[in-house]
Protein backbone atom coordinates (compact mmCIF):
# COMPACT_ATOMS: atom_id res chain seq x y z
CA UNK A 1 0.00 0.00 0.00
CA UNK A 2 1.24 3.06 0.43
CA UNK A 3 4.66 4.00 2.23
CA UNK A 4 3.34 3.40 5.74
CA UNK A 5 2.99 0.07 5.37
CA UNK A 6 5.55 -0.42 2.02
CA UNK A 7 7.63 -2.33 4.67
CA UNK A 8 6.48 -6.09 6.01
CA UNK A 9 6.73 -6.02 9.91
CA UNK A 10 9.92 -7.45 11.02
CA UNK A 11 10.10 -10.88 12.97
CA UNK A 12 13.36 -9.65 14.99
CA UNK A 13 12.36 -9.24 18.71
CA UNK A 14 12.09 -5.51 19.81
CA UNK A 15 15.33 -5.96 21.78
CA UNK A 16 18.08 -7.38 19.27
CA UNK A 17 19.67 -10.69 20.48
CA UNK A 18 23.09 -11.60 19.48
CA UNK A 19 21.40 -13.25 15.90
CA UNK A 20 19.15 -10.51 13.73
CA UNK A 21 16.35 -12.53 11.97
CA UNK A 22 16.07 -11.72 7.95
CA UNK A 23 13.63 -8.88 6.77
CA UNK A 24 11.16 -11.11 5.01
CA UNK A 25 11.24 -9.37 1.53
CA UNK A 26 13.05 -9.81 -1.90
CA UNK A 27 16.62 -10.07 -1.62
CA UNK A 28 18.74 -10.00 1.15
CA UNK A 29 19.55 -7.24 3.55
CA UNK A 30 23.34 -6.52 4.89
CA UNK A 31 21.99 -5.05 7.84
CA UNK A 32 19.08 -4.13 9.85
CA UNK A 33 16.87 -0.99 8.87
CA UNK A 34 18.25 1.05 11.60
CA UNK A 35 18.51 4.48 10.00
CA UNK A 36 15.95 7.08 8.94
CA UNK A 37 16.19 6.48 4.84
CA UNK A 38 14.24 4.12 3.23
CA UNK A 39 15.12 0.83 3.73
CA UNK A 40 17.64 0.14 0.16
CA UNK A 41 16.19 -1.36 -3.20
CA UNK A 42 17.58 -4.61 -2.24
CA UNK A 43 15.39 -5.15 0.79
CA UNK A 44 11.92 -4.17 -1.10
CA UNK A 45 10.06 -5.67 -3.64
CA UNK A 46 9.76 -3.84 -6.84
CA UNK A 47 6.92 -5.65 -8.09
CA UNK A 48 5.22 -4.09 -4.91
CA UNK A 49 6.86 -0.50 -5.10
CA UNK A 50 5.53 -0.51 -9.14
CA UNK A 51 2.31 -1.93 -8.10
CA UNK A 52 1.89 1.26 -5.49
CA UNK A 53 3.09 3.54 -7.64
CA UNK A 54 0.69 2.89 -10.42
CA UNK A 55 -2.59 2.29 -8.33
CA UNK A 56 -1.62 6.07 -6.51
CA UNK A 57 -1.27 7.55 -10.08
CA UNK A 58 -4.95 5.93 -10.85
CA UNK A 59 -5.89 7.92 -7.53
CA UNK A 60 -5.20 11.35 -8.61
CA UNK A 61 -6.40 10.48 -12.17
CA UNK A 62 -9.72 9.88 -10.56
CA UNK A 63 -9.89 12.67 -8.31
CA UNK A 64 -9.48 14.71 -11.14
CA UNK A 65 -11.97 13.05 -13.27
CA UNK A 66 -14.66 13.75 -10.66
CA UNK A 67 -15.33 17.52 -11.50
CA UNK A 68 -15.47 16.27 -15.48
CA UNK A 69 -17.82 13.42 -15.20
CA UNK A 70 -20.99 15.57 -15.72
CA UNK A 71 -21.93 15.68 -19.23
CA UNK A 72 -19.57 12.88 -20.47
CA UNK A 73 -20.35 9.39 -20.19
CA UNK A 74 -16.94 8.49 -21.00
CA UNK A 75 -15.38 9.97 -17.88
CA UNK A 76 -17.82 8.67 -15.66
CA UNK A 77 -17.40 4.99 -17.32
CA UNK A 78 -13.68 5.74 -16.81
CA UNK A 79 -14.42 6.74 -13.68
CA UNK A 80 -16.43 3.86 -12.29
CA UNK A 81 -13.44 1.43 -13.62
CA UNK A 82 -10.93 2.96 -11.60
CA UNK A 83 -12.71 3.03 -8.61
CA UNK A 84 -13.63 -0.70 -8.97
CA UNK A 85 -9.96 -1.29 -8.36
CA UNK A 86 -7.96 1.07 -7.16
CA UNK A 87 -8.25 1.42 -3.58
CA UNK A 88 -8.89 -2.84 -3.43
CA UNK A 89 -5.40 -2.78 -4.50
CA UNK A 90 -3.86 -0.88 -1.86
CA UNK A 91 -6.13 -3.00 0.25
CA UNK A 92 -5.14 -5.87 -1.00
CA UNK A 93 -1.27 -4.85 -1.14
CA UNK A 94 -1.64 -4.03 3.00
CA UNK A 95 -2.63 -7.23 3.37
CA UNK A 96 0.21 -8.54 1.94
CA UNK A 97 2.47 -6.63 3.83
CA UNK A 98 0.88 -7.48 6.97
CA UNK A 99 1.49 -11.32 6.91
CA UNK A 100 4.58 -10.39 9.22
CA UNK A 101 3.20 -8.93 11.61
CA UNK A 102 3.57 -9.24 15.09
CA UNK A 103 2.02 -7.32 17.90
CA UNK A 104 5.07 -6.51 19.47
CA UNK A 105 6.16 -3.17 21.20
CA UNK A 106 8.50 -2.26 18.30
CA UNK A 107 5.83 -2.76 16.10
CA UNK A 108 3.10 -0.98 17.86
CA UNK A 109 4.95 1.77 18.32
CA UNK A 110 5.50 1.52 14.50
CA UNK A 111 1.93 2.14 14.25
CA UNK A 112 1.50 4.94 16.15
CA UNK A 113 4.19 6.70 14.44
CA UNK A 114 3.39 6.27 11.08
CA UNK A 115 -0.14 6.01 10.81
CA UNK A 116 -1.51 7.46 14.10
CA UNK A 117 0.50 10.79 13.73
CA UNK A 118 0.46 11.22 10.60
CA UNK A 119 -3.38 11.00 10.99
CA UNK A 120 -3.43 13.16 13.46
CA UNK A 121 -1.87 16.04 11.42
CA UNK A 122 -3.35 15.57 8.36
CA UNK A 123 -6.92 15.75 9.62
CA UNK A 124 -6.39 19.02 11.29
CA UNK A 125 -4.78 20.07 8.42
CA UNK A 126 -7.44 18.79 6.12
CA UNK A 127 -10.04 20.18 8.77
CA UNK A 128 -8.44 24.24 8.28
CA UNK A 129 -8.05 23.84 4.49
CA UNK A 130 -11.56 22.90 4.12
CA UNK A 131 -12.53 25.60 6.36
CA UNK A 132 -10.86 27.74 4.25
CA UNK A 133 -11.84 26.15 0.68
CA UNK A 134 -15.63 25.92 1.50
CA UNK A 135 -18.57 27.69 3.05
CA UNK A 136 -17.93 26.15 6.71
CA UNK A 137 -15.32 28.00 8.36
CA UNK A 138 -16.21 26.79 11.93
CA UNK A 139 -16.09 22.64 10.66
CA UNK A 140 -14.57 21.58 13.97
CA UNK A 141 -11.44 19.50 13.69
CA UNK A 142 -12.45 15.86 14.95
CA UNK A 143 -9.93 13.26 14.91
CA UNK A 144 -13.23 10.64 14.96
CA UNK A 145 -14.57 11.60 11.90
CA UNK A 146 -11.90 11.30 9.48
CA UNK A 147 -12.27 13.85 6.45
CA UNK A 148 -11.02 13.13 2.55
CA UNK A 149 -8.13 10.84 2.15
CA UNK A 150 -7.59 10.73 6.17
CA UNK A 151 -9.71 7.39 6.32
CA UNK A 152 -7.62 5.16 4.87
CA UNK A 153 -4.89 5.73 7.56
CA UNK A 154 -7.42 4.87 10.27
CA UNK A 155 -8.43 1.85 8.07
CA UNK A 156 -5.13 0.90 7.72
CA UNK A 157 -4.40 0.97 11.88
CA UNK A 158 -7.15 -0.80 12.73
CA UNK A 159 -6.78 -3.50 10.08
CA UNK A 160 -3.07 -4.42 10.97
CA UNK A 161 -4.07 -3.66 14.60
CA UNK A 162 -6.61 -6.50 14.18
CA UNK A 163 -4.27 -8.51 12.50
CA UNK A 164 -3.32 -11.33 14.77
CA UNK A 165 -7.09 -12.29 15.30
CA UNK A 166 -7.37 -12.49 11.74
CA UNK A 167 -4.13 -15.02 11.52
CA UNK A 168 -5.18 -16.88 14.54
CA UNK A 169 -9.20 -17.50 12.60
CA UNK A 170 -9.12 -20.61 10.91
CA UNK A 171 -11.85 -18.80 8.01
CA UNK A 172 -11.19 -14.96 8.55
CA UNK A 173 -12.32 -14.73 4.88
CA UNK A 174 -15.84 -15.43 5.13
CA UNK A 175 -16.05 -13.74 8.93
CA UNK A 176 -14.59 -10.24 7.16
CA UNK A 177 -16.88 -10.66 4.32
CA UNK A 178 -19.59 -11.51 7.10
CA UNK A 179 -18.20 -7.84 8.77
CA UNK A 180 -18.81 -6.36 5.47
CA UNK A 181 -21.81 -7.25 4.64
CA UNK A 182 -23.16 -6.36 7.95
CA UNK A 183 -21.83 -2.76 7.64
CA UNK A 184 -24.30 -2.26 4.58
CA UNK A 185 -27.36 -3.65 6.59
CA UNK A 186 -26.47 -0.97 9.24
CA UNK A 187 -26.85 2.51 8.43
CA UNK A 188 -26.76 3.78 11.83
CA UNK A 189 -22.75 3.01 12.46
CA UNK A 190 -22.73 6.70 11.38
CA UNK A 191 -19.04 8.58 10.48
CA UNK A 192 -17.38 7.65 13.45
CA UNK A 193 -14.03 6.00 12.29
CA UNK A 194 -15.45 5.89 9.09
CA UNK A 195 -15.84 2.48 9.99
CA UNK A 196 -18.84 1.48 6.83
CA UNK A 197 -15.43 1.98 4.83
CA UNK A 198 -13.45 0.15 7.13
CA UNK A 199 -15.90 -2.58 7.26
CA UNK A 200 -16.03 -2.74 3.61
CA UNK A 201 -12.78 -2.84 2.52
CA UNK A 202 -11.96 -5.22 5.30
CA UNK A 203 -12.25 -8.40 2.60
CA UNK A 204 -9.63 -7.07 0.59
CA UNK A 205 -7.13 -6.54 3.14
CA UNK A 206 -8.24 -10.20 4.76
CA UNK A 207 -7.31 -11.86 1.42
CA UNK A 208 -3.56 -10.05 0.67
CA UNK A 209 -2.93 -11.45 4.31
CA UNK A 210 -4.16 -14.99 3.07
CA UNK A 211 -2.64 -15.03 0.31
CA UNK A 212 0.34 -17.14 -0.01
CA UNK A 213 3.49 -15.87 -2.43
CA UNK A 214 2.87 -18.97 -4.61
CA UNK A 215 -0.91 -17.69 -4.88
CA UNK A 216 0.38 -14.04 -5.62
CA UNK A 217 2.69 -14.99 -8.83
CA UNK A 218 -0.05 -16.92 -10.69
CA UNK A 219 -0.74 -12.74 -11.90
CA UNK A 220 2.17 -13.09 -13.43
CA UNK A 221 1.38 -15.83 -15.94
CA UNK A 222 1.74 -15.12 -19.67
CA UNK A 223 -1.66 -16.42 -19.79
CA UNK A 224 -2.91 -14.08 -17.31
CA UNK A 225 -1.42 -10.95 -18.70
CA UNK A 226 -3.05 -11.97 -22.10
CA UNK A 227 -6.24 -12.22 -20.43
CA UNK A 228 -6.05 -8.78 -18.67
CA UNK A 229 -6.82 -7.34 -21.70
CA UNK A 230 -9.82 -8.12 -22.87
CA UNK A 231 -11.18 -8.45 -19.04
CA UNK A 232 -10.58 -4.88 -18.82
CA UNK A 233 -11.57 -3.54 -22.26
CA UNK A 234 -14.85 -5.85 -21.38
CA UNK A 235 -15.26 -4.03 -18.03
CA UNK A 236 -14.93 -0.47 -19.92
CA UNK A 237 -17.63 -1.38 -22.30
CA UNK A 238 -19.55 -2.51 -19.44
CA UNK A 239 -18.81 0.45 -16.96
CA UNK A 240 -19.99 2.69 -20.25
CA UNK A 241 -23.21 0.81 -20.29
CA UNK A 242 -24.11 1.02 -16.81
CA UNK A 243 -23.55 4.70 -16.34
CA UNK A 244 -27.31 5.58 -16.89
CA UNK A 245 -28.30 2.43 -14.78
CA UNK A 246 -26.23 1.46 -11.95
CA UNK A 247 -25.15 3.96 -8.72
CA UNK A 248 -21.15 3.47 -8.73
CA UNK A 249 -21.23 4.54 -5.12
CA UNK A 250 -20.94 0.95 -4.60
CA UNK A 251 -17.46 0.88 -5.38
CA UNK A 252 -16.98 3.97 -2.42
CA UNK A 253 -18.26 1.31 -0.13
CA UNK A 254 -19.12 4.51 2.14
CA UNK A 255 -22.65 3.73 3.18
CA UNK A 256 -25.48 1.28 3.83
CA UNK A 257 -27.79 -0.05 1.17
CA UNK A 258 -30.90 2.21 2.52
CA UNK A 259 -28.46 4.92 2.40
CA UNK A 260 -28.07 4.57 -1.37
CA UNK A 261 -32.04 4.51 -2.05
CA UNK A 262 -31.99 0.61 -2.64
CA UNK A 263 -33.72 -2.87 -0.38
CA UNK A 264 -31.57 -3.51 2.70
CA UNK A 265 -31.32 -7.22 1.15
CA UNK A 266 -29.30 -5.52 -1.50
CA UNK A 267 -26.35 -5.26 0.52
CA UNK A 268 -24.73 -8.28 1.15
CA UNK A 269 -25.57 -9.56 -2.95
CA UNK A 270 -23.93 -6.09 -3.57
CA UNK A 271 -20.61 -6.99 -1.19
CA UNK A 272 -20.01 -10.08 -3.30
CA UNK A 273 -20.86 -8.91 -6.42
CA UNK A 274 -18.79 -5.57 -5.65
CA UNK A 275 -15.62 -7.67 -4.09
CA UNK A 276 -15.96 -10.40 -7.21
CA UNK A 277 -15.56 -7.41 -9.62
CA UNK A 278 -12.99 -5.50 -8.19
CA UNK A 279 -10.62 -8.34 -7.46
CA UNK A 280 -10.69 -9.72 -10.89
CA UNK A 281 -9.54 -6.21 -12.28
CA UNK A 282 -7.39 -6.24 -9.15
CA UNK A 283 -5.64 -9.32 -10.73
CA UNK A 284 -5.40 -7.92 -14.13
CA UNK A 285 -3.72 -4.48 -12.78
CA UNK A 286 -1.41 -6.38 -11.22
CA UNK A 287 -0.72 -8.81 -13.79
CA UNK A 288 0.56 -5.88 -15.86
CA UNK A 289 2.64 -4.50 -13.20
CA UNK A 290 6.51 -4.66 -14.01
CA UNK A 291 8.25 -6.88 -11.59
CA UNK A 292 11.81 -5.84 -12.22
CA UNK A 293 13.34 -2.50 -11.09
CA UNK A 294 11.96 0.44 -13.56
CA UNK A 295 12.89 3.82 -13.29
CA UNK A 296 9.69 5.05 -10.96
CA UNK A 297 10.25 1.95 -8.21
CA UNK A 298 11.82 4.38 -6.12
CA UNK A 299 8.39 6.09 -6.28
CA UNK A 300 6.55 3.27 -4.81
CA UNK A 301 8.09 4.14 -1.31
CA UNK A 302 6.98 7.59 -1.21
CA UNK A 303 3.01 7.00 -1.77
CA UNK A 304 1.83 7.97 1.41
CA UNK A 305 3.06 10.91 0.68
CA UNK A 306 1.88 11.53 -2.94
CA UNK A 307 -2.09 10.33 -1.38
CA UNK A 308 -1.70 12.92 1.64
CA UNK A 309 -0.58 15.64 0.01
CA UNK A 310 -2.23 15.65 -3.82
CA UNK A 311 -5.75 16.06 -1.52
CA UNK A 312 -4.69 20.11 -1.10
CA UNK A 313 -4.28 19.99 -4.77
CA UNK A 314 -7.26 18.21 -5.90
CA UNK A 315 -9.42 20.45 -3.21
CA UNK A 316 -7.70 23.81 -4.53
CA UNK A 317 -8.10 22.86 -7.82
CA UNK A 318 -12.09 23.48 -7.27
CA UNK A 319 -11.88 26.11 -4.80
CA UNK A 320 -9.86 28.07 -7.54
CA UNK A 321 -12.19 27.21 -10.24
CA UNK A 322 -9.85 25.90 -12.58
CA UNK A 323 -12.06 23.57 -14.60
CA UNK A 324 -14.46 26.66 -15.08
CA UNK A 325 -12.62 26.37 -18.64
CA UNK A 326 -15.20 25.36 -21.55
CA UNK A 327 -11.93 23.60 -23.00
CA UNK A 328 -11.24 20.75 -20.35
CA UNK A 329 -14.37 19.24 -20.51
CA UNK A 330 -13.67 18.39 -24.32
CA UNK A 331 -11.73 15.10 -25.43
CA UNK A 332 -8.07 17.28 -25.33
CA UNK A 333 -8.65 19.17 -22.09
CA UNK A 334 -9.65 15.90 -20.10
CA UNK A 335 -6.21 13.94 -21.82
CA UNK A 336 -4.54 17.52 -20.05
CA UNK A 337 -6.26 17.01 -16.91
CA UNK A 338 -5.48 12.98 -16.61
CA UNK A 339 -1.64 13.73 -17.67
CA UNK A 340 -1.37 16.91 -15.19
CA UNK A 341 -2.85 14.92 -12.27
CA UNK A 342 -0.32 11.93 -13.30
CA UNK A 343 2.86 14.35 -13.83
CA UNK A 344 1.61 16.50 -10.39
CA UNK A 345 1.63 12.60 -8.40
CA UNK A 346 4.66 11.67 -10.18
CA UNK A 347 6.48 14.58 -8.19
CA UNK A 348 4.62 14.33 -4.76
CA UNK A 349 6.32 11.21 -4.49
CA UNK A 350 9.98 11.43 -5.31
CA UNK A 351 12.56 11.46 -2.60
CA UNK A 352 12.85 14.92 -2.03
CA UNK A 353 9.30 15.46 -0.87
CA UNK A 354 9.82 12.55 1.27
CA UNK A 355 12.99 13.95 2.74
CA UNK A 356 11.21 16.67 3.44
CA UNK A 357 8.44 15.38 5.11
CA UNK A 358 10.15 12.53 6.76
CA UNK A 359 9.79 14.42 10.43
CA UNK A 360 5.96 14.16 10.20
CA UNK A 361 5.08 10.87 8.16
CA UNK A 362 7.74 8.52 9.10
CA UNK A 363 9.14 9.99 12.50
CA UNK A 364 11.51 7.85 14.96
CA UNK A 365 10.18 9.67 18.06
CA UNK A 366 12.92 7.88 20.18
CA UNK A 367 11.73 10.06 22.86
CA UNK A 368 8.43 8.89 23.21
CA UNK A 369 9.23 5.25 23.68
CA UNK A 370 10.92 3.27 26.28
CA UNK A 371 14.39 1.96 25.45
CA UNK A 372 14.04 -1.01 23.47
CA UNK A 373 10.60 -0.94 23.19
CA UNK A 374 10.41 2.40 20.50
CA UNK A 375 9.72 1.26 16.06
Amino acid sequence: MLRADATPAPHAPAVPGPRQEPLPSVGAATRPATRREPLPASARDPFLDNAKYLAIVLVAVGHAWEPLREGSRTVTALYMLVYAFHMPVFAVISGCLSRGFEPTPGNLGRLLTRLALPYVVFETAYTLFTRWTSEDPDRPISLLDPLYLTWFLMALFIWRLTTPIWKALRRPLPVAFALAAAATLSPSIGDDLNLQRVLQFLPYFVLGLCLKPGQVRLVHRRATRLLAVPVFACALLLAYWAVPRMNYAWFFHNDSATALAAPAWYGPVMTLATFGCSITLTACFLAWVPRRRMPFTILGAGTLYGYLLHGFIAQGAKYADWYDAAWLHRPAGEVVVTLAAAAIMTALCTPPVQRALRCVLEPRMRWAFRPGSGP
